[in-house]
């Protein structure tokens, strides 16, 4: 028979657990202070309300009124949710008439807290509990083994009323309390990550949950007003959708000639080059021909704000206002000290899933390593990223600036590893002028020209000029034009020995 699940309240969390907790269990969630424990623990019981279950808070740390300006601070109004807070420690148990020295104090005060847990349960008879914190407990008992007898009662008598509970842990402990996590039914870490800059990085991991299937590792999450966001770690073989293979055009008859046809659904085209030489704009481009077709864009931006790049984009000659204000074109301008790079991957899905999106710009790739130094195995997760979006049918665009102005410069990444097909974009001097040249190096999807073009952005957006055969230097990288063939800006007309699109 398949086991009943009760929501944790945190979409995510119930994605990572492939449905949520099994009822009538014990569960251990570990973290150290500020990893948002608490703020958990309320997810879940409010959760539970609203299914029609019960719950109860038991605190042995905070006072009633504390964890009620928690919950407000998040929007929450316990007490209109009819979600019942048992402060075990009061302050009459505190004060000097509560002293006594006949018994050790240790243990008739840990019996007095476990007898207090179970006849509150008794009395309410809740289907949810939380029990907040472990660490108290633990002090009391002062000796494992008393401990571990009293945690085990209570475990037996939570089972024997058929309560899903949740036991909070701060660790405070010199070591992992691995007594406890044998004893539960599933173990979840929460940890927390300093940086030398920018926000601190929160991840979750599960550690054990018996009798169900889950997603290990590490998976990104938030604590913010509203409570927590937690961002299942991306696995893009769950993710295949049939979609029919094409090319699609860039906007530009040229530009889709020197690519074999265009920009291949279901694969990532990289944009490499210096600053300034048009990679973004190139992307502006192919993201208007998208949306003349009628179909939906997503465009992250890391480098650039919102108030540079639509000017400039309509001063060219593409217009996005209009789309973005229909919701048919996407654009978000990302604070690379903020976003980590599994709530980005959550960005990118939720745009592909549920907004429909066809084709994702990521603006720039320097700019998403530089934005989370902490992060782990960050290239990794971008590979799963592009494979998600491949296996979707999405195009995508990359785009990768290069360090120095000109010669061949230093690169961040693998190019190879990372994209189906590189455009490369390069400064090159002649007749006493720097211009802009744009070639096609690699493509796995179509049978791409090796010719080198000129490129420039004018009046009318993106330029190709007809292939240049006497270019000098360009392996090396700096690249030099020496031939007599007139170039896109010789004259005003139209001549198609200068322009091919």
């Amino acid at each position: 028979m398949p086991q009943q699940r009760c929501s944790t309240g945190i979409s995510g969390l119930d994605d990572i657990l492939q449905g949520g907790l099994p009822q009538g269990h014990l569960y251990l969630f570990e973290g150290e202070p500020g990893t948002g424990k608490t703020t958990l623990g309320m997810h879940f019981l409010l959760a539970g309300l609203a299914a029609g279950e019960s719950g109860l808070y038991v605190t042995l740390s905070e006072t009633a009124n504390e964890l009620k300006e928690v919950a407000k601070s998040h929007g929450w109004d316990l007490d209109q949710a009819g979600l019942e807070v048992f402060e075990l420690v009061s302050a009459e148990q505190l004060g000097p008439d509560a002293e006594q020295s006949i018994i050790h104090p240790a243990e008739l005060e840990l019996n007095q807290t476990v007898q207090g847990v179970m006849a509150r349960i008794e009395a309410n008879r809740p289907k949810r509990v939380v029990f907040d914190s472990l660490s108290e407990m633990r002090l009391l008992a002062q000796d494992p083994l008393r401990y571990r007898r009293q945690v085990l009662a209570l475990k037996h008598f939570f089972a024997h009323h058929d309560c899903t509970v949740l036991m909070l842990d701060d660790l405070s402990a010199s070591t992992g309390d691995m007594q406890l996590r044998s004893i539960a039914h599933g173990v979840v870490w929460l940890q927390q990550i300093v940086g030398e800059y920018g926000a601190d990085k929160r991840f979750l991991r599960v550690a054990k949950m018996r009798g169900i299937g889950f997603r290990s590792g590490e998976h990104d999450f938030t604590l913010k007003t509203g409570g927590l966001e937690v961002f299942p770690r991306l696995i893009a073989a769950e993710h295949h959708k049939t979609f029919t293979p094409e090319n699609v055009s860039t906007g530009n008859e040229a530009f889709d000639a020197a690519l074999g046809g265009g920009l291949a659904r279901g694969s990532s085209t990289l944009f490499v080059g210096p600053s300034g030489v048009g990679k973004t704009t190139t992307a502006i481009a192919c993201v208007h021909a998208t949306l003349r077709r009628g179909e939906k864009a997503a465009y992250y931006l890391f480098d650039e704000g919102l108030g540079t790049l639509l000017p400039r984009a309509k001063a060219l000659g593409y217009p996005l206002q209009d789309y973005m204000d229909d919701e048919q074109f996407l654009l978000s301008a990302l604070d690379p000290a903020e976003v980590t790079a599994g709530e980005f991957a959550s960005r990118v899905r939720r745009s592909v899933e549920q907004d429909g999106v066809r084709t994702v710009v990521i603006d720039s790739l320097n700019a998403y390593l530089q934005a989370m130094p902490g992060s782990k195995f960050l290239m990794l997760q971008m590979h799963e990223l592009l494979t998600y979006l491949n296996k979707r049918g999405v195009m995508t665009i990359l785009v990768l600036g290069q360090h120095g102005i000109l010669g061949q410069g230093r690169l961040d990444i693998d190019l190879s590893y990372l994209s189906d097909a590189v455009v490369l974009f390069r400064y090159f001097e002649a007749r006493g002028n720097l211009l802009k040249a744009v070639s096609v190096a690699k493509s796995r999807t179509n049978k791409h020209a090796n010719t080198i073009h000129e490129f420039r952005l004018g009046g009318q957006g993106v330029e190709v000029g007809v292939a240049l055969t006497d270019f000098e230097g360009v392996v090396s990288g700096i690249s030099r034009y020496a031939g007599e063939m007139a170039l896109l800006g010789d004259g005003d007309g139209d001549d198609d020995r200068r322009s091919a699109g």
